[in-house]
């Protein structure tokens, strides 16, 4: 089923999936990834069990190291 979702401020159109299986379709690295989604974050470990639906909304932090 196709849904439409608003990534980090852009409507995006997918199959429905899980938040971890929209992360690795993006080709993001889990392991420095944040995801907000509806306004709340969810856990890394939780990822496969959020499935998006129509009219989610999520952004995806990526954190990077620096000095």
């Amino acid at each position: 089923m196709e849904i439409e979702v608003r990534v980090n401020g852009t409507d995006e159109r997918l199959q429905e999936c899980t938040i971890d299986a929209l992360v690795a379709g993006k080709g993001l690295v889990a392991a420095s990834l944040v995801v907000e989604y509806n306004g709340r974050i969810v856990k890394q470990v939780d990822w496969s069990q959020v499935m998006l639906g129509q009219g989610d909304v999520l952004e995806l932090l990526n954190f990077v190291g620096g000095g």
